[in-house]
């Protein structure tokens, strides 16, 4: 009965798709918990917002990572293609493939103006055989968020918004809102050169859930919680920004 009421009220409050019941795991036990029942909710709208970032490459990598998680839950089934509309022409297929998303589960947009892109997204959310829909986008009202998260709701697909600190940020009707910078990496082993790419991970805003900051590496398969910063000795210099930005991008 509990678990009857918790999926009503998810799809009273459009969380978790259609049914109130569709959530993806992390993989990680701190961030999972702080979650709606334990993952991410599908089926709805969520922001990913790059932190101290022009390149905007770690919130596109996080983004990558959770799109692929989208589309392996569903392998073998007729819903699992992402479609990814982008600004530019800068999305580098391989660079995403790093982060398990496949370029035969990709479908790539290109669009200019926000309305342009907003328009895309729609159309594409409202598709109910797409996995999900990311949109590079730079501002956005209440008004064009409540059409995607309601688009979303009906199709079951799920919704993410790309965007950049830099940008205007108001209130949007996603249910999450994350925010990534960059960390310094860990070099493997003690050998030289670049570790694996670690991201200060802020969960802002959660409908149904808590926010919370995190360090998360990224291991090549997954996400991997960082217990402590890393102490960084370098005679006493901070470690330059470039450098922060070149160990957690994904070109």
């Amino acid at each position: 009965m509990l678990a009857e009421l918790r999926g009503r009220i998810r799809r009273m409050e459009g969380i978790g798709g259609a049914d109130g019941g569709r959530l993806l795991p992390l993989g990680v036990p701190a961030l999972d918990g702080v979650l709606p029942d334990g993952g991410l909710p599908l089926g709805c709208l969520h922001e990913v917002v790059g932190e101290n970032d022009p390149f905007n490459s770690v919130a596109t990598g996080f983004s990558a990572a959770i799109l692929a998680r989208i589309a392996e839950r569903q392998v073998g089934q007729s819903q699992g293609e992402v479609v990814w509309i982008t600004r530019g022409n800068d999305l580098y297929a391989p660079g995403i493939a790093a982060y398990g998303l496949k370029p035969e589960r990709l479908i790539v947009v290109r669009a200019r103006r926000d309305t342009d892109i907003l328009w895309a997204m729609e159309e594409a959310l409202r598709c109910r055989t797409l996995g999900a829909v990311l949109g590079e986008i730079g501002d956005i009202d209440m008004v064009a968020s409540r059409r995607l998260q309601l688009a979303a709701e009906a199709s079951g697909v799920t919704g993410l918004l790309l965007r950049s600190a830099g940008r205007r940020l108001g209130a949007t009707a996603s249910v999450t809102r994350w925010g990534l910078s960059a960390a310094p990496s860990r070099p493997i082993d003690g050998e030289p050169g670049l570790g694996l790419p670690r991201w200060r991970t802020k969960l802002l805003r959660c409908r149904g859930g808590r926010p919370g900051e995190w360090l998360l590496e990224w291991n090549g398969g997954g996400f991997t919680l960082v217990d402590a910063p890393m102490k960084v000795v370098n005679h006493g210099e901070a470690e330059p920004e470039w450098l922060q930005r070149i160990s957690s991008s994904v070109w």
